[in-house]
């Protein structure tokens, strides 16, 4: 069965969480017990409903602020689809999780409270998904009960994210009414807007074309681990384990090795117990090869007419995630595939304003939750393709030396 993987966004107490509750709730995809245990705890805080929020909510502290900090993942299923949500959290001071959380999804959710629009979180969420190629965008307009079920309201938000979307170049966006509490136009069509003429909101997620399974394009294998067993079973096995990002490998593949430019021949591809006559993303595998050849952790293998770019020069957007700033000529520690190296910040081009999506050339640094494009030098080449052609080999991270902490994620333009 078809599978999507889908990711919430907004701003704190957009109902992100209570709406992935209802999703759960009313596609019986939680237990009884479950239920009455939450019902339980809502009516022990003197709540006069049911918080659907915590069934996601897990931590103590989210349960205990109402709030969400860390990525919570859940599935459920429809007889047509499969779904993987993450629940980001909307507090500014968790914007790293929420990139965390959106940089492997197929669908952004994003939800807006009715009665505030879109705020500067909202906004700041929306051009992450949009940096983050993530290839299609919901947008809910939530708490539809609290405004009247207004119509007005809705197609106001409506149009102020449309016009965001086509500013910053994402893909136009869908766009849903609903109450989350409430259940209206989440998994059943609403009676309390009969002006909403779409389809409802599982709906829409059932029929989102997903591309989860087999990406092709460029064959691309960075290399995980060498496997040498030396044992009496095995004396001469040589493999390269790891996950392919994109493309396909046959045995009898001509192939590259980067970045030394070795050449050679697939000889068979290992799947867990068993040999396999092909390999596509995600699969993790082990490629053995017809030649000896001196390779690594953080080598590639790709075809020969497909080679990414080999460089020690990176031009690429940076979310700063750390509470020290960015500065021109610092150094930090760069995590690019399964490679890793010393990365110096040659310049920083510009800051992006939330806001207003103006470039700010005048900037020399990038505070906390600030997103700019940045130059940087590292110590060992790299084998790179634009984010926008492959988000694996497109990303890196950038690492506090000091803290070992990741300071910043970064999509190469």
């Amino acid at each position: 069965m078809d599978l999507l993987r889908f990711a919430t966004a907004g701003s704190v107490d957009d109902g992100k969480s209570t709406l992935i509750g209802r999703l759960l709730l009313d596609s019986k995809s939680i237990f009884e017990d479950q239920f009455e245990e939450v019902d339980k705890i809502s009516r022990s805080r003197g709540y006069d409903y049911t918080d659907l929020a915590l069934l996601t909510d897990g931590l103590r502290s989210e349960r205990e602020q109402g709030i969400t900090i860390d990525v919570a993942y859940r599935y459920f299923s429809t007889p047509r689809r499969n779904f993987i949500i993450a629940d980001t959290p909307g507090h500014i001071q968790y914007t790293r999780n929420m990139v965390t959380g959106a940089s492997t999804a197929d669908l952004g959710l994003v939800l807006v409270d009715a009665r505030r629009g879109l705020t500067e979180q909202s906004q700041r969420h929306t051009v992450l998904l949009a940096l983050l190629r993530v290839p299609s965008i919901v947008l809910c307009v939530n708490k539809m009960d609290l405004v009247g079920y207004s119509q007005e309201i809705f197609e106001q938000i409506r149009d102020d994210f449309t016009n965001l979307t086509a500013r910053l170049g994402a893909p136009a966006a869908e766009c849903v009414p609903i109450s989350a509490l409430n259940g209206d136009n989440v998994v059943e069509q609403s009676a309390n807007m009969p002006w909403y003429e779409g389809h409802p909101l599982l709906h829409r997620l059932e029929h989102a074309s997903g591309v989860s399974g087999r990406t092709l394009g460029d064959t691309r294998f960075p290399i995980q681990y060498v496997i040498r067993p030396k044992s009496r079973e095995y004396p001469d096995y040589r493999g390269y384990a790891g996950s392919l990002a994109g493309g396909v490998l046959k045995p009898g593949d001509e192939v590259v090795i980067l970045p030394s430019g070795f050449t050679t021949t697939v000889k068979e591809i290992d799947f867990f117990d068993r040999e396999v006559t092909e390999a596509y993303p995600p699969m993790s595998v082990t490629i053995r090869l017809a030649d000896d050849v001196d390779i690594s952790r953080g080598d590639m293998i790709t075809r020969i007419s497909d080679q990414p770019t080999v460089t020690q020069d990176v031009e690429a957007m940076v979310c700063w995630m750390s509470t020290t700033p960015l500065l021109a000529r610092q150094k930090l520690s760069i995590k690019h595939t399964t490679r890793h190296a010393r990365a110096h910040v040659k310049d920083i081009d510009y800051r992006l304003d939330i806001a207003t999506l103006h470039q700010d050339l005048e900037a020399t640094s990038l505070s906390l939750n600030d997103i700019g494009r940045i130059q940087l030098r590292v110590t060992h080449p790299l084998m790179i393709d634009r984010y926008e052609k492959n988000r694996t080999t497109g990303s890196f991270i950038l690492i506090d030396e000091a803290t070992g902490m990741t300071a910043g994620a970064g999509m190469i333009l």
